[in-house]
């Protein structure tokens, strides 16, 4: 039970947080939204700054997990087409969560006030992609399915363009299709541009 109201306390503060920011919420409309006392928050939480850490620790580890990072890449893919499927299985994943497309807004409203958010905005929006698909190029490229080039190079001209589309997403969610469809279009583009011409299926 202890751990349901700490769980539930974690997740209306992730939408206040994104909806208002980190000032703009407070601890006594974080209780009464749940329905709990202050004395019953402060069973779980010493304070609105432990919530917020303790979000930003969930954060990492959820994305991590499920989106992928340094510690967790994906498998290389095995054709040209198979760079297409992963990154829409990727992008449908980031732009479909709700607890991600939160933590997304939080991060792009808070990486100005707080240096841990400005981190963590500038990792999950473009170092830590390119982080991400350095590898993975390097390895289509031994497996022979991309031109030699510089592989960090190439993650930072697919991963940026990618990245800003999903950015836009939120802030026009009933574009979120036509961005997807772009999203396609481009990876295809991509892998025109520096796919190896005679990949055998």
């Amino acid at each position: 039970m202890a751990k349901d109201t700490k769980e539930r306390i974690l997740r209306t503060a992730l939408e206040m947080f994104s909806r208002n920011g980190y000032a703009g919420t407070n601890i006594r409309e974080l209780t009464a939204s749940l329905g709990l006392g202050k004395s019953s928050m402060y069973r779980h939480f010493e304070s609105k700054k432990q919530i917020w850490d303790t979000l930003l620790d969930e954060m990492i580890a959820y994305y991590g997990e499920r989106f992928g990072s340094a510690e967790h890449l994906p498998p290389v893919p095995d054709s040209l087409e198979g760079l297409v499927q992963l990154t829409l299985e990727m992008v449908n994943f980031t732009v479909h969560d709700e607890r991600i497309i939160m933590t997304r807004k939080v991060l792009s409203i808070e990486q100005f006030r707080d240096e841990r958010a400005r981190m963590l905005a500038g990792k999950h929006f473009l170092t830590g992609l390119i982080d991400l698909f350095t590898p993975l190029f390097a390895g289509m490229m031994d497996k022979g399915l991309l031109i030699r080039d510089d592989p960090r190079m190439l993650a930072l001209s697919y991963t940026a363009p990618i990245s800003a589309l999903i950015h836009q997403c939120d802030r026009e969610p009933e574009k979120t299709e036509e961005a997807l469809a772009q999203i396609e279009r481009f990876s295809r583009h991509f892998i025109r541009i520096y796919g190896i011409k005679n990949e055998k299926e």
